[in-house]
């Protein structure tokens, strides 16, 4: 296992982008904290972004969902799996909006640190580079690519996707292509063994870009397409791929255009 916690890439400006997206993230799910079970869980029903919901975008049917409540073991010793179905109405704007308001829904401490840990250290350099807005553009579009590789693979499935993973990957991505060679200093645990290495960035990257890949490949093969142990891999993978594909041409946008030389005089 690797855990990164630090890079030898120097900024020039404080990266305004990145502490506003975590202090945002931190702010939502602390205030999520505050709400009975009952209404977070309703918070994430109306704000998560369910795939299933994109059909009701053309057919405009009142959406069944069988949602996991519990599981319990049978005389036979059988586990059973509770369900309690939920009637969903079509609401084209809430859809929609659920695209963006799923991102900074998170589950859990573990999943919000592990996300804004790695948009802490990786997160600055990409703004650095990208300025402001481009800088967000790329997270909240790379954000929006995860989610639609996560509908392409399983456009019927209930389970809300929330989180920030799919757009800290898309910074991820961009990182990775932009300063493969960076010296990353990062925790390495082997069995009882830990240690710190310096590893280059793009073997850090493209280790846990592996690993989201494989989890995602054996996810198919679940019940629950897509998805392994409640969490939305193929998002992950499809964000880390779009910040790969998309940062050489935000790249290209900042270089000053070269005319060619003139023959007049």
């Amino acid at each position: 296992m690797l855990f990164p916690f630090r890079d030898n890439v120097p900024t020039r400006r404080i990266p305004l982008a990145t502490y506003a997206l975590i202090a945002i993230n931190a702010a939502v799910f602390v205030s999520m904290l505050g709400l009975p079970e009952d209404k977070r869980e309703q918070l994430v029903l109306r704000r998560g972004f369910i795939p299933a919901r994109i059909g009701q975008l053309f057919h405009g049917r009142v959406l069944q969902l069988e949602m996991p409540r519990d599981q319990v073991i049978r005389p036979d010793g059988q586990i059973e799996l509770l369900v309690e179905e939920i009637q969903i109405a079509p609401n084209p704007r809430q859809t929609l909006a659920s695209v963006m308001t799923s991102m900074f829904l998170h589950g859990g401490w573990l999943h919000l640190l592990g996300n804004m840990w790695l948009l802490w250290i990786f997160g600055d350099n990409v703004e650095d580079r990208l300025g402001f807005v481009l800088y967000l553009m790329l997270y909240l579009g790379g954000g929006t690519v995860a989610l639609a590789c996560q509908w392409a693979v399983s456009p019927n499935s209930p389970i809300p996707v929330i989180g920030a993973s799919g757009a800290v990957a898309a910074i991820l991505g961009a990182y990775a292509v932009t300063w493969p060679f960076a010296r990353v200093q990062t925790l390495v645990f082997l069995l009882f063994f830990v240690t710190i290495i310096e590893l280059p960035a793009l073997l850090v990257l493209g280790f846990w870009f592996l690993g989201q890949l494989v989890a995602a490949t054996q996810s198919l093969s679940l019940r629950d397409v897509g998805y392994q142990g409640g969490v939305a891999f193929w998002a992950h993978v499809g964000g880390f791929l779009a910040g790969l594909l998309a940062m050489p041409s935000l790249n290209e946008m900042l270089q000053p255009r070269r005319w060619p030389p003139s023959d007049d005089f």
